[in-house]
């Protein structure tokens, strides 16, 4: 009997009572319009094209939306609440789970520099953070206050905060529209003035640099298509304002940063296949940026100085997981490489200090931290958790004699770690606290499922120490694998609520991700593209076939290209999953990307081709699309989340594919789209909306099976 509920029997089952599990409300039904378009010879007929809505100036908002979307929206979110009506209770019990846990204080450990700590720690009850600096055996001085900050506004989220290397002024950026665009304001630690030194349409997210000398700041624009395009200088009073760099290829992103001895600015422009640095000297803050190396399709680099001179870690020379050099710091050429090229074994980051170069690499997939000295000689710091991240924190003091790290794994809480550069000693600084968590009622495990052409595909699932592997038990399944970005097994305290209600939650470490390196990446991406849902597939089966849960038992999870890979997935295997949630989905792959004017077309064409330009990207693109190969099956229920002002994956996406799926499905299962009218591709920064988000997921899940 449970070989037969770990098979297809459970999915039978499940199929047979979902009618029984959702409240009998009649689904909007939007009309299909054709909308035939011709496109390189072939021809598509996109019957939803009408929810696509952009304003002719500014951006989208509940009160500039067509009738007809707002109509719709307004119908799709009506619709969904009454959907999971019934589900209030438990979301109320998992949102108050979470906060239990997170009722002590979750601060980092102050961040030291110069004999000056920062920190920042939300007050007991409150939902933002306020910032703080004091002097060795002084009183806390107050920086920034966001909880003040956020005040009058739907939304509130901030990047960037940092002291000028004088100490004297703080900066930070803030987002209080929701559509990732930004203002930057500094704050004078003299005489408390906050000045706004930039109003409007700056780039937070590694687009903010105060200047060596602390008289300037280095910030980065985005243009009407939300791409950052410019770099400013601006003077710290607000004064004076200067254009330093315009890039005009929409396939090119930047960031600003200061290199570790504060010897440069460096202005990184990347695509997913080329890259360039300019460097502004710190004796010459106003002069023009010189070039490193001048950009070169297929070879990706980064600057950064240490020892006296500077540091590139690139992948020229067929160095696809990267080499570590020294270059010359007026001439840029090359003088020695510190660490050679090999294969499997990626360089993540670099950490430079005085005393020591630090590096985050991995191994078999895993993390390690690798301290290399100025003689050559190195030593590895090891961790023996079966599944972990590491992080290497940034703005460390570069005369320091240690590096802090947060460690974390799914069943061990973030701990902030000081490693001794000289003697590798590890000391705890502090460590999360969760109330009432017991680690050694959990166990982390590290499994390896094998995909259909062979490979084996990495697991991290966290399960309570006493479940049983009896096919009886619900598991869902996260994964993102897209843009190289790993989805690395930290501590979350949602996912400790839902392994406390018998479930277990399994991250699928899929190809597109680089947990195995860039091969891992380049093997789900653009036309391998399609490995990613199998390997995703294949982690849900062999779960199963092992017993930790069962077919019909499994909801998919992902967020934006992830969200691609759960509706894909669900495509291709309808039956398999008891339930789909696609957060900001990534889901109408053909028609976005024809979109040449979006603001992330350009960049990731590599990532997923050119269907404007080439036929085979065209085809391909269109046989794996979410909402392009909805089809005549059972689909099991699905839920959609969007933002109205997501610029990155607009509400449209996922209200197509709700609307296919409601229009093909043979199942009778729900398909909802719930969208935030006052957010965009991230909710509001706090953590309080983020687990009711987390609550109403697990909550659907749960009912779904």
């Amino acid at each position: 009997m449970a070989a037969l509920l770990c098979g297809s029997g459970a999915a039978r089952a499940f199929e047979k009572g979902a009618g029984r599990r959702w409240p009998k409300v009649a689904p909007p039904q939007s009309p299909r319009i054709s909308h035939i378009i011709e496109q390189l010879g072939r021809q598509r007929d996109d019957s939803y094209s009408w929810m696509k809505f952009i304003p002719a100036e500014g951006e989208r908002t509940r009160g500039n939306l067509s009738e007809a979307v707002a109509a719709m929206l307004k119908a799709e979110n009506d619709y969904a609440d009454a959907i999971l009506a019934p589900l209030a209770d438990e979301r109320q019990r998992l949102l108050d789970a979470m906060l239990t846990r997170s009722s002590s204080d979750m601060a980092a450990p102050a961040l030291e520099k110069d004999g000056w700590s920062y920190e920042s720690a939300k007050p007991a009850g409150a939902a933002h953070a306020v910032y703080t600096r004091r002097k060795k055996g002084g009183g806390a001085q107050e920086l920034v206050d966001e909880g003040e900050r956020a005040a009058g506004h739907s939304y509130f989220r901030s990047t960037g905060h940092q002291p000028s290397p004088d100490h004297r002024y703080f900066a930070w950026a803030e987002d209080v529209i929701g559509n990732d665009r930004h203002r930057i304001c500094i704050r004078d630690n003299q005489s408390g003035e906050v000045r706004t030194v930039v109003g409007k349409d700056a780039y937070g997210y590694g687009g903010l640099v105060f200047a060596p000398s602390s008289r300037w700041l280095f910030w980065i624009w985005r243009d009407a298509h939300n791409r950052p395009t410019r770099l400013y200088r601006t003077s710290v009073d607000g004064k004076t304002t200067d254009l330093v760099y315009e890039e005009k290829d929409p396939a090119i992103f930047m960031q600003v940063k200061r290199t570790a001895a504060d010897g440069f600015v460096a202005l990184t422009l990347a695509g997913p296949e080329t890259a360039e640095v300019r460097l502004i000297s710190a004796a010459d803050e106003t002069a023009e940026p010189s070039v490193v190396w001048p950009r070169k399709a297929g070879v990706r680099y980064e600057i950064d100085e240490w020892n006296g001179g500077l540091v590139a870690l690139t992948d020229a020379d067929a160095a696809f997981d990267m080499a570590l050099l020294r270059l010359d710091p007026k001439s840029f050429r090359t003088l020695a490489t510190l660490v050679p090229h090999r294969a499997g074994t990626p360089i993540l980051q670099l950490q430079p200090f005085a005393a020591a170069l630090v590096r985050l690499e991995r191994v078999d997939g895993l993390h390690r931290l690798v301290v290399l000295d100025a003689d050559g000689s190195e030593r590895a710091i090891a961790f023996d958790d079966p599944a972990y991240s590491i992080e290497l924190l940034p703005d460390q003091d570069y005369s320091a004699a240690s590096v802090m790290i947060v460690h974390q794994s799914p069943k061990s809480p973030r701990r902030w770690i000081r490693i001794d550069l000289a003697s590798g000693k590890q000391t705890i600084v502090q460590q999360q606290a969760v109330a009432g968590f017991d680690p050694d009622d959990y166990v982390v495990e590290r499994l390896f499922a094998p995909a259909p052409d062979g490979e084996m595909v990495p697991i991290t699932l966290l399960s309570r120490r006493d479940a049983p592997k009896d096919c009886k038990a619900p598991l869902l399944q996260y994964g993102y694998g897209a843009y190289g970005v790993p989805s690395d097994p930290e501590f979350s305290v949602p996912a400790l609520a839902l392994v406390d209600r018998g479930w277990r939650y399994a991250i699928a470490h899929v190809r597109g991700g680089s947990e195995k390196g860039r091969r891992w990446f380049l093997g789900g991406r653009k036309f391998t593209k399609r490995n990613s849902f199998t390997d995703f597939i294949a982690c849900a089966e062999f779960l199963a076939a092992k017993g930790y849960t069962a077919r019909g038992k499994v909801v998919a999870y992902g967020l934006s290209a992830g969200g691609l890979l759960v509706s894909a997935s669900m495509n291709i295997a309808p039956t398999l999953w008891g339930g789909v949630i696609a957060q900001v989905p990534f889901v109408d792959m053909l028609n976005t990307m024809s979109d040449g004017a979006h603001p992330l077309v350009p960049l990731f064409r590599p990532d997923w081709g050119d269907p404007l330009a080439d036929p085979k990207a065209y085809d391909y693109i269109a046989s794996i699309s979410p909402y392009e190969n909805v089809r005549a099956a059972p689909y099991p229920p699905l839920l959609c989340t969007a933002g109205l002002k997501d610029d990155r994956v607009a509400y449209w996406e996922p209200a197509k594919l709700v609307a296919e799926v409601r229009h093909r499905s043979t199942s009778g299962n729900p398909a909802l789209l719930a969208t935030d009218m006052d957010s965009g591709h991230q909710g509001s920064a706090d953590l309080k909306s983020e687990y009711r988000q987390k609550a109403l997921f697990w909550a659907f899940a749960m009912r779904c099976v």
